[in-house]
């Protein structure tokens, strides 16, 4: 090989980091002008409501309802930093929806005893390995889009569209049509815990955030992701394993996903045939207004967590206000447009 070509290919591995560097720096709201910003962009509409929330009833900034209103959060923030991370990765997940009921489900449905309930399970292993069980069915289901997307090298909004459907389906077969509520009891505790006068569930979402925001700032990997949703090919070109990293993202958001089944149903001490249905409309809805982009490479975990307390916020608001629930989808909606208008002007990104 020439000394030329080593030269040209030194400087397209020195463009590539660059590139990459670059990528991440943006990403993580490092960048010029209203970038920088953009994690802190809900804080002053999260304030807002709760002025609006006191003024329509008292009772909103009350412990009890504020506690409330995080421990409605934490499933629905579990998808949304699993979201995050793979948006940020420049990918898509939308059988997350699907994942956060099939995984309880399957892991009843192999520890429950064959007869003497009203769900009728398999009875192959000891209760106790239902969290686990229900934690690996999440990763399999991760592994398997990985390998569709990755491996076969198909589309992915289409493979996890089909996903979702696959896994939806299997749901309501298993759980024959109904809400399995004899649950073990390993399998409901954490959502039904209390650690210090706070649900445990609050406590172990600000760590997972606390964890995840970290992984993102500060961990090679972490930083990756920034580059790999700004720029696959430049990424790849500095050297980063970006089949590897999206791979193990794509597990990841699934094992989020399943960890989040568990905290619902111990909440609500069931699962339910439906569960999970719709979320995936709040999970964008939240993620897209916490200033993640949906072209990948930009957004914070911190920035999602926002988005999140934003959408229950506004719900909580119009529920003490009178405002019947029907309305909530619609909201969602018209919150998710609104946000990518707002991300559209405040970005200066250029139609194509």
């Amino acid at each position: 090989m020439s000394s030329t070509t080593d030269v040209t290919e030194s400087a397209a591995a020195g463009t590539g980091r660059a590139a990459a560097a670059e990528d991440a720096r943006r990403g993580l709201g490092l960048g010029p002008g209203l970038g920088r910003f953009r994690e802190l962009s809900l804080v002053p509409v999260i304030l807002a409501l709760g002025l609006i929330g006191f003024i329509v009833s008292p009772a909103f900034l009350t412990a009890d309802n504020l506690i409330g209103v995080a421990q409605q959060s934490t499933e629905l923030s579990l998808l949304v930093l699993a979201t995050a991370f793979i948006l940020i990765a420049g990918r898509m997940d939308l059988s997350l929806e699907s994942t956060i009921g099939v995984a309880p489900v399957i892991a009843v449905w192999l520890v429950l005893p064959t007869s003497g309930a009203r769900f009728t399970g398999l009875g192959l292993l000891p209760e106790w390995t239902a969290v686990p069980l229900c934690l690996l069915v999440g990763v399999v289901i991760g592994a398997v889009n990985g390998f569709l997307i990755l491996r076969l090298r198909l589309n992915g909004f289409i493979v996890t569209l089909g996903m979702l459907t696959m896994l939806r389906g299997l749901q309501v077969a298993l759980s024959e049509g109904q809400s399995i509520v004899e649950l073990p009891s390993s399998f409901t505790y954490l959502g039904r815990a209390s650690w210090l006068g706070v649900p445990a569930a609050i406590w172990i979402c600000l760590a997972l955030f606390t964890l995840g925001g970290s992984a993102l700032a500060w961990l090679r990997h972490g930083r990756a992701l920034y580059a790999i949703g700004g720029n696959a090919e430049a990424a790849r070109t500095a050297g980063i394993r970006v089949d590897r990293i999206v791979w193990a993202v794509l597990i990841l958001g699934s094992l989020l996903a399943a960890f989040a089944g568990i905290l619902y149903s111990g909440h609500y001490g069931s699962v339910s045939a439906t569960q999970g249905n719709g979320w995936i409309f709040q999970v964008f809805a939240a993620t897209v207004i916490g200033g993640v982009s949906l072209n990948g490479g930009k957004g914070s975990v911190f920035g999602a967590l926002t988005g999140v307390l934003t959408l229950q916020l506004v719900v909580n608001v119009m529920t003490l206000a009178g405002v019947p629930p029907l309305w909530n989808q619609f909201l969602n909606g018209a919150i998710i447009i609104v946000a990518l208008v707002i991300s559209r002007f405040a970005s200066g990104e250029k139609q194509e």
